[in-house]
């Protein structure tokens, strides 16, 4: 009764393995940094930052700006001279906050 029945299971298994993937979708760097994207890109990073370190965002201090090949970083300092970096995908997007 098993030997006809095992090489159908060996069937059924190969089949569900054999699923084919559509490709993975590649985006293009599409915006571009303008006053409003970047204030926003800044106040986010603030926010993020005073929740972070638990104080009020008039207490964060965004110093630098650097753009890289696809993203953006915001460099700054909290009121205790705490240092951090804001992370952006291309898009304008946040990404993650980091304590250096």
């Amino acid at each position: 009764m098993m030997k006809p029945l095992l090489p159908l299971l060996v069937l059924l298994v190969l089949a569900g393995c054999s699923t084919v993937e559509p490709p993975v979708e590649q985006k293009t760097q599409s915006a571009r940094v303008n006053p409003a994207l970047s204030l926003g890109m800044e106040q986010l990073c603030k926010d993020s930052a005073a929740q972070r370190y638990n104080t009020a965002a008039q207490k964060i201090d965004v110093t630098g700006f650097e753009r890289f090949q696809g993203s953006y970083e915001l460099r700054g300092y909290t009121a205790q001279n705490e240092s951090f970096v804001c992370s952006f995908d291309a898009d304008g997007s946040f990404l993650h906050l980091s304590m250096r």
